[in-house]
């Protein structure tokens, strides 16, 4: 199938090898000539893009130089597949960072939602003690360990979405840092009021290294801390069990 050239399209362009660019100039033109005049101000392009205001320009540059007489096609250009393929995927990438990022969504909650990722991972304890109460400790390590890579991944790409370090609405830390805390001790509605309260004490205050953890980049940073503030409360709530 054909559709016209986009806007989209062309400033995806940069983003390709010198190779995969070759690809698609075989697949966009129709004609010898044409392909013969795309190869021969390639090179130009890219340096062009190099000292372009922006690679979207010089992208634009590449299509409008070599379609020929300074002006674009009224005819339908092949959509590049590969080009299709990657915005495709890095949309459900972009989606599923948010959603489990976000803790299904409590991380939008308008306030406090490090606080309610805190209690979803309290949720999530109490239930699995609940239904498996002689593999608990069990199963909540194996899904801290099994986690703790893709969290680091997920948080780098929602931090990239909305340009920010440490976005407000990323909670799969405090899970992660809050599940880490009550491994120290038997579940019981004391042990998860106690450890709930110290997580949120030592990842508000930060002492040494959370704070430090934290200036790690991307997903490094965001989940390192946490998890560092739920070893702190773990080793206390372990404390406060064995003496009380």
């Amino acid at each position: 199938s054909f559709r016209p050239l986009s806007v989209d399209t062309v400033g995806s362009f940069q983003n390709l090898r010198l190779v995969e660019r070759a690809a698609l100039i075989e697949q966009w033109t129709r004609s010898g000539q044409e392909q013969k005049n795309l190869l021969s101000v390639l090179s130009a392009a890219v340096r062009f893009q190099r000292t372009a205001v922006s690679g979207h320009s010089a992208a634009v540059f590449v299509v409008y130089l070599t379609l020929g007489n300074g002006s674009m096609p009224n005819t339908a250009l092949p959509a590049p597949r590969c080009l299709n393929t990657r915005t495709k995927g890095r949309n459900e990438l972009d989606r599923l960072a948010r959603v489990l990022a976000s803790g299904f969504g409590v991380g939008y909650l308008p306030v406090a939602p490090g606080t309610w990722g805190s209690l979803e991972a309290v949720l999530l304890v109490w239930l699995t003690h609940r239904f498996i109460p002689l593999s608990t400790t069990l199963v909540l390590s194996a899904l801290l360990v099994v986690l703790i890579y893709p969290a680091v991944f997920l948080c780098s790409c929602f931090a990239r979405q909305s340009n920010r370090s440490d976005p407000q609405q990323i909670v799969l830390d405090e899970i992660l840092g809050q599940i880490l805390c009550l491994l120290w001790a038997p579940i019981s509605a004391a042990s998860l009021v106690v450890g709930f309260l110290l997580f949120r004490l030592f990842d508000i205050v930060k002492p040494f290294p959370v704070g430090r953890a934290e200036k790690l980049p991307l997903g490094l940073g965001i989940v390192g801390d946490d998890l560092i503030a739920g070893l702190y409360a773990g080793i206390c709530l372990r404390i406060l069990w064995v003496l009380f």
